[in-house]
């Protein structure tokens, strides 16, 4: 599902590298990927562990350079006043249907605690009007995300 996403992303990872500086793609993911697990005002395990699933699989990170994205990422979100900066080279840099894919990997990250909260729809919502995802595509990936979680955890919501 996120294939082209993915290989955009992974044409980006330098050699054994583990400095992300303010330009590189995937800070810029990571950090809006924070900024909307920590919108509830709770970060559980469970998120954390989905935000390094998908980042080892998207950017084929393990180990400290993973934990190096992470702590990047995590600084950058502390340090932003809002989305705009994350949102506003990924929106030139991406095409459209990897913005809607990653739209749909803040969805995972919601979803990875099984439940989602006002504070993360609005998040998404902001994050998806900035990179020009349109509203329809926005909920689409969210009734995705959810029916998968649904169907790996056998909820009936």
């Amino acid at each position: 599902m996120f294939e082209r996403l993915q290989r955009f992303l992974s044409g980006l990872s330098g050699a054994d590298r583990q400095t992300f500086d303010g330009g590189d793609p995937r800070l810029a993911v990571m950090a809006l990927c924070i900024q909307v697990m920590e919108a509830d005002g709770k970060v559980l395990d469970a998120e954390r562990a989905k935000l390094r699933e998908r980042f080892r699989t998207l950017y084929g990170l393990e180990g400290a350079e993973l934990d190096a994205l992470v702590a990047a990422g995590t600084t950058a979100a502390s340090e932003a006043i809002d989305f705009f900066q994350f949102t506003t080279e990924l929106k030139r840099q991406l095409s459209e249907e990897q913005k809607v894919d990653l739209v749909g990997l803040l969805w995972e990250i919601v979803y990875a605690d099984g439940e989602r909260s006002e504070l993360e729809d609005h998040a998404i919502w902001r994050i998806a009007d900035l990179l020009g995802v349109s509203g329809r595509e926005r909920i689409m990936k969210r009734q995705q995300v959810a029916s998968r979680r649904a169907t790996e955890t056998g909820d009936d919501g």
